[in-house]
């Protein structure tokens, strides 16, 4: 048994398309493998050592290399492409009916009712747009009218956007709130996002105090399991906003995914059992969407070098998982999520030789793993791997 888990989620780093690919408007996405022909190679020794190429059946396989972990990709049983479907999927939830998403927008009725139960006046946008963009193309009505930015994408969400000094801070998370508590039912999206902004050298620029509610999710859970069994449970970065703080016990959000690694490491240092479960959201939000390949590259080899930090700092019964929750090819076209497999890699120090994971029917076998590791409760769906990590 391991006593302690690092798990850390590559928001968006999927490993090419999944067979249903087509339904979703992505057939031909391949997020790992647009990046990686851009690079030439990416340089990332370490996801290298671990079996990342070693991943058959995808475009940067090489077969020519000798990992020392465990290694494979993932499918998606659930209908969705989104962070929460994805992260919800890894813990035993399986999302069978997709989320609404409003390529025209919200409807009338949901804009009245925002209206009068926040106490606003207006608003501006209510229409599918980047983020980044948005927020320049209204930024000065915003400031002038006071009324905040709605926007949606092809994902399920609701996002208010609004300047830290027209709209503070405090009061963007309120409406964020009232707006969670209204969006039931058939206008269930799965996640609100607050998205503060500053103006920086003539330019609208979001801050680090995003915010996101989601929809509550069942307590029939790995987290809440391994919560109740009395294990440790920490969220870094929007792990505790995805799961809305269900089966986390304490929680940190972050300011970029170097941020995120040393507070992955600050928690290795002090937390010596449990789950250290950390989200590393930059590969999507802020090169992902917006299309950013060298930046989606440079960040890749960024994290690989604070992976380097981990792997020296892992105990003997340490497990770690490495893997990502959907698909956001930086290459291809639009600024949404991609429907793709998801590469999975374990290691632990006791491991003598590589094992190969395969094609996995489920993001919920690495859930399952988990559950069966810690003898807790075990999941609805996905199948357990630690007897292929400990033979």
């Amino acid at each position: 048994m391991f006593k302690r888990a690092i798990w850390i989620i590559l928001d968006s780093v999927g490993i090419g398309e999944m067979p249903d690919a087509e339904k979703f408007g992505d057939a031909g996405a391949d997020t790992l493998g647009h990046v990686n022909d851009y690079r030439g190679k990416l340089n990332v020794p370490n996801l290298e050592k671990l079996g990342l190429f070693s991943i058959e059946g995808t475009a940067i396989y090489d077969g020519l290399i000798t990992p020392i972990g465990a290694y494979g990709k993932a499918a998606e049983l659930s209908n969705g492409k989104d962070t929460t479907t994805g992260h919800w999927e890894m813990v035993g939830i399986e999302t069978k009916k997709a989320f609404p998403t409003y390529p025209d927008g919200f409807p009338e009725e949901v804009m009245k009712e925002f209206l009068e139960k926040t106490g606003l006046a207006g608003y501006l946008g209510n229409c599918v747009a980047s983020g980044t963009t948005i927020i320049n193309e209204l930024g000065d009505r915003h400031v002038s009218t006071g009324y905040p930015i709605i926007y949606t994408s092809a994902d399920s969400v609701f996002q208010i956007a609004a300047h830290e000094d027209v709209i503070p801070v405090p009061r963007l998370y309120e409406i964020c709130e009232i707006a969670r508590e209204m969006l039931r039912g058939e206008h269930e999206v799965a996640r609100v996002i607050a998205r503060p902004f500053i103006k920086e050298d003539g330019k609208y620029v979001r801050t680090s105090n995003r915010h996101d509610y989601s929809i509550k999710p069942t307590e029939e859970n790995l987290l809440s399991y391994m919560n109740r069994a009395g294990y440790r449970v920490t969220g870094v970065g929007k792990i505790g906003d995805i799961f809305c703080g269900v089966g986390i016990g304490d929680s940190v959000h972050t300011k970029s995914n170097i941020d995120g690694m040393e507070k992955t490491l600050d928690f290795m240092d002090t937390q010596h059992d449990g789950l250290i479960f950390t989200n590393l959201v930059e590969f999507d939000s802020t090169w992902g969407h917006r299309r950013d390949v060298e930046g989606y590259a440079s960040g890749l080899e960024a994290f690989d070098q604070e992976l380097a930090k981990v792997l020296a700092k892992m105990k003997e019964d340490d497990l770690l998982i490495i893997n990502a929750d959907h698909g956001c090819d930086p290459t291809f076209k639009g600024t949404d999520h991609t429907r793709e497999y998801i590469p999975v890699i374990m290691y632990h120090k006791k491991m003598n030789k590589a094992v190969d994971l395969g094609t996995l029917d489920t993001f919920a076998d690495i859930g399952a793993t988990l559950a069966d590791n810690f003898g807790v409760k075990k999941l609805k769906i996905g199948k357990s791997l630690k007897n292929k990590l400990i033979p």
